[in-house]
């Protein structure tokens, strides 16, 4: 990746942040932390690694992505209205009465969603049914999930695994958004999933162990996705993230899964979410010097 890929990247990363932060606060609900954790993976897949065309979203030939943790919505959203499936202001009408932007995802309202999604295990599932219907057809399409790691205790998710591992779905890559909590606290109290490596292996996939918030190691693991076509194993990527990344008084906080910043946590959160866009706009300024 050059250096101007990586600070749009980074620039465009930073504007989807302040889409979620925006989104939840007019709303003055939803889930901002499990958002914020997956913004660089959705920033990376929609920026860099899906084929997709925002001009043309029932494209039979685009790659599919479904968010499987629907709760994370604004993170999706704010992601699909930087990449022009729809205005960025119209990201101010979350959750209100008539806003096509519903809580979770809806395929049948929203431009770019490619499944609906909110109850947690059934996502990942229809991104197996997509996979194998491509490979059916002899289709060049790849299908990307992402799953929280709380979402993970659901027991469809590993029948899911367990499916696209019998159907060499080698096709579909599955994204578990390892931040570590969940709403009731530590995912590792709640219901420990690891050694999650592991497990995954077991399953009988090509497992990437990789920081999430990282496009370096973004690239790096889609490019492993890439050389395990043809393999016959499906690939999963554990991406090690920071939940409510990027704003420092949600990060690792547990009570920011479910809950709206108020006005003057929202001028923080947008205060600090510019500064780091400016420095990142000024250091692309000297790099193009």
């Amino acid at each position: 990746m050059t250096k101007q890929e990586l600070l749009q990247l980074k620039m465009t990363a930073t504007r989807v942040r302040m889409g979620v932060i925006e989104a939840t606060h007019a709303a003055k609900s939803g889930h901002p932390g499990g958002s914020l954790s997956a913004v660089d993976a959705l920033t990376y897949l929609y920026f860099k690694e899906m084929q997709i065309d925002p001009e043309n979203p029932q494209d039979p030939e685009r790659d599919r992505f479904v968010l499987s943790k629907g709760h994370a919505a604004p993170g999706l959203y704010a992601t699909l209205a930087e990449r022009g499936f729809f205005p960025v202001e119209d990201l101010a009408t979350l959750r209100r009465d008539g806003s096509y932007l519903e809580g979770h995802p809806n395929m049948n309202k929203v431009p770019g969603v490619d499944m609906s999604t909110g109850s947690l295990g059934q996502g990942v599932s229809a991104a197996c049914g997509m996979a194998l219907a491509a490979r059916q057809e002899a289709k060049d399409i790849n299908v990307y999930t992402i799953l929280g790691d709380g979402e993970i205790e659901e027991g469809e998710c590993w029948e899911a695994f367990m499916f696209a591992s019998h159907y060499k779905l080698d096709n579909l890559c599955i994204m578990i958004d390892v931040n570590g909590l969940q709403i009731d606290g530590p995912t590792a109290k709640v219901m420990n999933s690891e050694p999650l490596d592991q497990k995954m292996d077991a399953f009988g996939f090509n497992t990437i162990i990789c920081n999430g918030n990282s496009f370096n190691d973004l690239e790096q693991a889609f490019l492993l996705f890439d050389r395990a076509h043809g393999s016959g194993k499906p690939t999963c990527i554990l991406l090690h993230t920071t939940k409510g990344m990027g704003v420092s008084f949600m990060e690792n906080d547990p009570e920011w899964h479910g809950k709206a910043p108020n006005d003057e946590q929202y001028q923080q959160a947008m205060q600090e979410l510019q500064s780091d866009y400016d420095q990142l706009e000024k250091e692309y300024a000297q790099w193009l010097k």
